[in-house]
């Protein structure tokens, strides 16, 4: 019998250690917030996925484990059956999350001093993950015509003619760290881009890591390519990062797991992965299950997610002005360009906080380009969008009352 999800309903996660809801006072300054940052989402993973953890927990031994040969087979029929991608049960490497397979890859297969490129503005992790190894960050900004943003790679090209050596001949760009589909800004990049960049990769020798958590979350009339996928040169120089932790909202079981067809690589990353969680046997469950049954769970929670995006555009389009929604193409997070509000970072900051009452991500801790932009979360119950609308829109209106104009 299928299960009939109601995502309308609000679920009450204060209290309960949620980083989203418990944190507001120390992280935001106050408790009477909207919380619509961190990137989980306000809905219960599916039945089946909780039915899952609860048999795994009705057994009293939460020992050491692994995972089971059925969690890797469920993993090679889904990325066949999704993307497309034939992959081996020996390229898959568990991590106790995405962020936490960035930092060993850059500390695998970098020195310090070398250069690691991203693409601003970008997910901010990103950035720790390339300076905490004694990395350089390497900046090749997104161009934004002001509706879509693209990457630059013009300007990648330059950086690997402009970029000095050291010693000689030895390049010291090592890594890009591709954001795919794209968070903050939503893109879900073309096979023709991702193969135009995986080009100029494989021509400069230049790692490609692909943080491909979003990939299943699509919003527009668009498809995921694996970047790995483009040719079998490119997937010999790729490290894909996956989970289920984003489509099914698993986050807090810390289970995640890198694809890694090189050989040579797959052993060096799991070196400096040693001593690091690999996750754990109630994500391992949660993983198995969401892929192996969460197919009726998703497709009903992209109905919600894209009603939920319209539903928020069209409130903005028409109540506030001054205000862009970038349309998502991916993700349930949302890129509103608030330039027009002619505010620096940290009065917008003070604005959003202190005067809307939400709790968002500042558009500035994505790095070059996010200046005066937010992101929001939109994986909520319409009840709690539309509030977070309305105190939005009256602060915007309150700007307008004290004679403190917008910007045409």
């Amino acid at each position: 019998m299928k299960v009939l999800y109601n995502f309308d309903a609000v679920t009450d996660r204060k209290n309960t250690n949620s980083m989203k809801w418990d944190k507001s006072n120390k992280l935001f300054g106050s408790d009477d917030l909207i919380n619509m940052w961190v990137a989980d989402m306000d809905f219960p993973c599916p039945e089946l996925v909780v039915k899952a953890v609860k048999e795994r927990a009705e057994y009293p031994v939460y020992g050491y484990s692994f995972p089971p040969e059925s969690l890797y087979d469920v993993i090679v029929e889904r990325l066949d059956r999704v993307y497309g991608w034939k992959i081996k049960k020996e390229w898959i490497v568990f991590t106790a999350g995405v962020v936490n397979g960035l930092y060993s890859a850059v500390g695998a297969f970098t020195n310090p001093g070398d250069e690691v490129v991203v693409q601003p503005p970008v997910y901010y992790p990103f950035f720790n993950a390339v300076k905490d190894n004694g990395c350089q960050i390497l900046y090749n900004p997104l161009a934004f015509d002001g509706q879509r943003y693209a990457m630059d790679l013009d300007n990648l090209e330059e950086l690997f003619k402009t970029v000095t050596t050291f010693p000689a001949r030895v390049p010291r760009i090592k890594m890009l760290i591709l954001c795919s589909p794209h968070n903050p800004v939503g893109r879900v990049w073309s096979k023709e881009e991702l193969a135009a960049l995986g080009e100029i990769c494989l021509k400069n020798n230049c790692m490609l890591i692909s943080d491909e958590i979003h990939s299943e979350l699509l919003v527009g009339d668009v498809q995921h390519t694996v970047t790995a996928t483009i040719s079998p040169e490119l997937e010999q120089q790729t490290i894909t990062f996956l989970s289920a932790s984003k489509t099914f909202n698993l986050a807090g079981l810390a289970t995640s797991f890198a694809v890694i067809p090189n050989d040579y690589w797959r052993g060096e990353f799991i070196k400096s992965r040693a001593g690091h969680n690999s996750g754990n046997l109630f994500g391992f469950a949660a993983l198995e299950a969401a892929f192996r049954h969460g197919d009726e769970y998703l497709r009903q929670l992209l109905v919600y997610l894209k009603d939920n995006i319209k539903f928020f555009t069209g409130y903005i389009e028409s109540n506030i002005s001054g205000l862009k929604v970038i349309k998502p193409e991916g993700t349930y997070l949302v890129w509103v360009d608030m330039r027009k509000l002619d505010m620096n970072a940290l009065e917008l900051q003070n604005f959003i906080r202190c005067k809307a009452r939400l709790a968002l991500d500042d558009g500035y801790a994505f790095g070059p380009g996010g200046e005066g932009f937010q992101r929001f979360n939109l994986a909520c119950p319409r009840i709690v969008l539309r509030a977070a609308l309305e105190r939005l829109e009256q602060a915007v209106a309150a700007i307008k009352v004290t004679n403190i104009p917008l910007n045409p």
